[in-house]
């Protein structure tokens, strides 16, 4: 399967198995989405933010992580689902966009 299959079916999965379809998509006017992508198409190793040499120990996820935590699901071992997530996010805020501009 291709990068773009791999995403249309974490985007199908997302939809069915999860109920996170464009109505409930739609309530998400804050960019949470895409906020929700950045989070999971970062690589590991950016994942913390380091001030000269001082550890903060902050987290992007505690900067942008736009829901609850029980949400924030990683597979840090599954580099590809990550991007899948990632992908589908993005894939759903381009398309509530588009509604908007619908409307």
């Amino acid at each position: 399967m291709t990068g773009v299959g791999l995403i249309a079916a974490e985007r199908q999965r997302q939809i069915e198995k999860e109920g996170w379809d464009a109505e409930h998509d739609d309530d998400h006017d804050g960019e949470q989405l895409a906020f929700a992508a950045v989070c999971y198409a970062l690589p590991k190793r950016s994942m913390s933010l380091n001030y000269g040499l001082a550890e903060i120990g902050v987290e992007i996820t505690d900067l942008f992580w736009p829901w609850d935590e029980e949400w924030w699901k990683p597979t840090p071992k599954n580099r590809i689902r990550e991007l899948e997530k990632a992908g589908a996010l993005i894939a759903a805020e381009i398309d509530r966009l588009l509604r908007l501009e619908k409307a």
